[in-house]
């Protein structure tokens, strides 16, 4: 997909991202203690919970949350169910959107912004069309227009044409007003946009098993593209130990 960048997108939209991420940390440091410390006696530790997961041009980089699950395993050592490892705590920090906090970090290292699609996994990225992975072209934000319009009440198509009108369309007035939207649906519980029919979608779901379920992709070509996955996992992982 071509796209234009924006004097704004160009010059600015980082220097405030900076600024923002910097604020945040000095104005809530006590809240980013606080959790921690929940998070530490509630849950225990590690404290943050680590993902890798594809930014800007699908380079792939760690992401940092505040943990919400447990490490509830069966008899086989194999972990449980995510419903089941979600504590009542762990939902509270999701739905007040407080599990993620440490990724302000992230905004200052460079592998996000305040605004943009949210970062999904590795084996959702492998299963877009080449579209849909064009949304890889800017950085991956903290909050986006997807987000402001539904979060997980939205289908993955919406999601992801959501992700494709913002990477047209970036401006300063208009990630001022989904941060402001984002504000209004944590503190006000406003979620979408005003009559818009929301798909009901398990949270649970990537985007293969997503598709899969649907008949859109073979279980074979399923299969293949989660290798694929992996594969891309594993070149990370190698990489990261050779530069220690």
């Amino acid at each position: 997909m071509d796209r234009k960048q924006s004097f704004y997108e160009r010059y600015i939209k980082r220097v405030l991202d900076i600024v923002c991420a910097l604020a945040a940390l000095l104005v809530f440091a006590w809240l980013y203690l606080l959790v921690a410390v929940l998070v530490r006696f509630k849950l225990g530790a590690p404290v943050l919970f680590v993902q890798p997961r594809p930014g800007k041009d699908e380079k792939i980089f760690k992401l940092y949350k505040f943990r919400t699950m447990t490490d509830a395993q069966d008899e086989h050592g194999e972990l449980l169910p995510d419903d089941v490892r979600l504590t009542t705590f762990g939902r509270s920090l999701r739905a007040t959107s407080l599990d993620e906090l440490p990724e302000v970090f992230n905004i200052l290292k460079g592998d996000m912004s305040v605004v943009g699609p949210r970062p999904q996994l590795v084996r959702d990225m492998v299963f877009m069309t080449p579209e849909q992975r064009s949304r890889h072209s800017v950085r991956p934000g903290l909050t986006g227009l997807a987000q402001t319009r539904g979060r997980n009440a939205l289908s993955w198509e919406k999601k992801l044409a959501a992700d494709l009108e913002y990477i047209q369309h970036i401006t300063f007035w208009g990630d001022v007003k989904i941060v402001f939207d984002t504000v209004k649906q944590v503190f006000f519980h406003q979620k979408g946009l005003p009559g818009e029919a929301q798909d009901e979608v398990e949270i649970t779901d990537d985007y293969g098993d997503y598709l899969l379920k649907r008949g859109a992709v073979s279980r074979e070509e399923y299969e293949e593209k989660q290798a694929m996955a992996l594969a891309l996992l594993d070149g990370q992982e190698r990489i990261s130990v050779l530069s220690r």
